[in-house]
């Protein structure tokens, strides 16, 4: 089946719930946790870590396989993305270009250089999608968790060399996702343990964290992913990840964005030590949020796509929700 005869409105509704799941998962190669992800829960990308990679032709092998199994259940093709920020954030090693990270990019040039090389090396293997650039500002912030990812200087630096990267490496084949929005440049605590806080308001975030995202935007990116801040002078209550005025209200009707919308991984401490992953999914599905990521194998990523065809089998409202993000999902899959 070609992809361009999907049609949204005849997929099935577990179909439309495994769609906004990217997930990661166990071993080297078409395995049976692979097989399940795609042809039970119908997930809509998988994710490559360090465990899930051997060599190039291993890797490569991999991406066909899983790409072909889908087409042969029937689904549509996959979202295979990676972390391939350079330096501190490399999946792929040796030998795979070694970049030093974006703290050396320094001008358009090597911004470039980055994109250019890395686009060719994950198109070889297969991969489409990078979570990358990092578009955090980290300039000036005193012990910031991302001082090693950032671009270094301001935020028009950041903007401007993170929009060079995007629209090389998406002029090469290969999707681009900046990350961490709104922004979690100036916060010192790793979400990956617990929640971070970040105390402060919309003209901070204006002056400092946006201006990245907003180049990023009007170079075409592809998807947007968010953090797992809790940013208390815009949403107290609950991180961007969760959070409908991030989401919605910010990036979505302030910012004008109308590409992929994504959470950062459901698996990192500062979601799981304070909330039920399924009052995650309602928090999600009502934020406007397209994809969830659950970066390792285990029951969360059968529970995420449960939830979200349980929300969509509920209302007209949610099913409408879900069509708007599978809509989303299928368009920037027909542009690979």
């Amino acid at each position: 089946m070609k992809f361009s005869s999907f049609d949204i409105s005849s997929l099935s509704d577990r179909v439309l719930a495994g769609q906004r799941l990217m997930a990661g998962f166990d071993g080297t190669c078409l395995n049976d946790d692979l097989k399940h992800l795609i042809r039970d829960l119908c997930a809509g990308g998988i994710i490559l870590f360090s465990r899930n990679l051997d060599g190039p032709d291993e890797i490569r092998d991999l991406c066909r396989s899983a790409m072909d199994y889908a087409a042969e259940c029937g689904l549509p093709p996959l979202f295979i993305a990676i972390d391939q920020e350079g330096g501190q954030v490399a999946r792929l090693k040796e030998p795979f270009t070694i970049f030093p990270g974006n703290p050396s990019i320094e001008d358009l040039q090597a911004a470039v250089r980055f994109a250019e090389i890395t686009a060719c090396e994950l198109k070889y293997v297969g991969i489409n999608m990078n979570f990358a650039p990092v578009l955090d500002v980290s300039g000036g912030t005193q012990n910031s968790i991302m001082a090693q990812r950032t671009f270094p200087g301001g935020p028009e630096t950041v903007g401007r060399l993170g929009r060079a990267v995007i629209e090389t490496l998406q002029a090469n084949g290969i999707l681009a996702v900046g990350k961490h929005f709104p922004g979690i440049g100036r916060t010192t605590f790793d979400s990956h343990v617990d929640q971070p806080v970040l105390e402060t308001g919309p003209d901070d975030l204006e002056r400092f964290d946006l201006p990245p995202f907003r180049e990023a935007i009007a170079g075409g990116v592809s998807g947007i992913m968010l953090s797992h801040i809790r940013y208390t002078g815009v949403d107290k209550d609950v991180p961007a990840s969760m959070s409908r005025v991030i989401a919605h209200d910010l990036l979505r009707k302030k910012m004008g964005f109308n590409g992929l919308v994504m959470t950062d991984d459901l698996d990192m401490g500062a979601v799981t030590r304070h909330y039920r992953l399924e009052n995650v999914i309602d928090a999600v599905d009502g934020a406007g949020i397209d994809i969830v990521l659950v970066c390792h194998a285990g029951p969360a990523r059968q529970r995420a796509v449960d939830r979200f065809l349980e929300l969509l089998q509920s209302s007209d409202e949610h099913r409408e929700q879900a069509m708007r993000s599978v809509e989303r999902i299928m368009r920037t899959k027909a542009a690979l």
